[in-house]
Formats: C-alpha cells, structure tokens, sequence
C-alpha cells in the first residue's frame, strides 16, 4: 500500500502487527447495534411473546409461573441482568390483571432471592421504562428489569467505548440462577 509518498507496504505485514488493545467479540449485539427492533405486535416477532416457546435454555428462561415468566436479559447491564414478563402481551404495568399482578409482583421478591443466593451483589436496580419514548427496548410487552450490582461494577468501557464487558456467559448466569430459584 503506499500513498505515493513512501515505500510500498505489503497489506499482509500489517495483519499480524498488535495494536495493544483486547477484543471483547460479542456478535449477539448486531442486531442491537444496527438498529433492528422487535415487533410491536404479539407473536414470534415480540422477543417476550417468543421465549415462552422455546426450551428454557434456548429462551434463556430462568423461571416459569403461571401468569408471568423470568428471563435472562439479552443485552445485559450486568451478570444475572433479568426480566419479569407477563405472558400476555401488553404494554403497561396498569393492564395487567390482578393475578398477574400479583405474580409479577411475587417473581420480583423471588428473582432478588435468587441474585442474592446465586451471586451476592450489594445492590440492585429495580425498573420498568413504559412506553418508547421512556427507553422502552420492547415498548409493547411490558416487562420489569431487576439488575444486580456491586461496588466497582462500572468502568471507562461504557462511558469511552460504548461496551459492557460481562465476565459471565449467559447459560452459566442462568444455571446458577435456576439452581438458586425459591422453592
């Protein structure tokens, strides 16, 4: 390669030269990076009304109860990052039932039970964006985010390059999840 200006470099000499810098290849982001939203509408499009259907490794459940169900997030802020989703597919924490209410209500106390047993963080954050405009990833179904977090849990790496590093793999989050899960 050369700009005309000096020697001619060899494009096959710079491949193997390091830079310094680690790599953290997390391909699953992509989607999220390239701007692809699930779907409004209920149904294999809306991630929340597709894991039901899945095996519980394969839609990274944790937790199923009647009314609502427990899911790893799949863009985690943190390791044990979960997710209560009711079933049905609605968009506000007002349209939910009372049984299903109570139930999201009950999986929350659970889902903290289990982060506390399966890996001890000092605290967590509890929170629902409702609508798109409020940070809603998947506005139409609603769901509750219950994050774990530890002293020291943030670095530079969200702030400067936009990237969380996870120390954890998801089925190993999820593993010790279940075995943690209330009885």
């Amino acid at each position: 390669m050369s700009d005309g200006s000096g020697p001619v470099q060899d494009a096959g000499e710079l491949a193997g030269v390091p830079d310094g810098f680690q790599r953290l290849w997390t391909p699953h982001r992509m989607a999220y990076v390239s701007g692809e939203r699930p779907s409004a509408e209920a149904g294999e499009g809306c991630p929340f009304c597709a894991a039901p259907g899945k095996t519980d490794e394969d839609g990274l459940i944790v937790h199923r109860g009647k009314h609502c169900f427990v899911v790893l997030n799949l863009f985690p802020y943190n390791p044990g990052h979960l997710l209560i989703c009711p079933y049905r597919h609605v968009p506000l924490y007002l349209d939910l039932e009372e049984d299903e209410l109570a139930e999201f209500t009950a999986l929350t106390r659970a889902a903290l039970r289990a982060l506390e047993a399966a890996s001890g963080p000092a605290g967590f954050n509890l929170g629902m964006n409702q609508g798109a405009v409020a940070g809603a990833g998947v506005a139409a179904h609603l769901h509750q985010h219950v994050v774990p977090r530890w002293g020291g849990d943030m670095n530079f790496l969200p702030i400067v390059a936009q990237t969380k590093a996870l120390p954890q793999l998801l089925e190993d989050v999820r593993r010790r999840l279940v075995d943690a899960w209330p009885a």
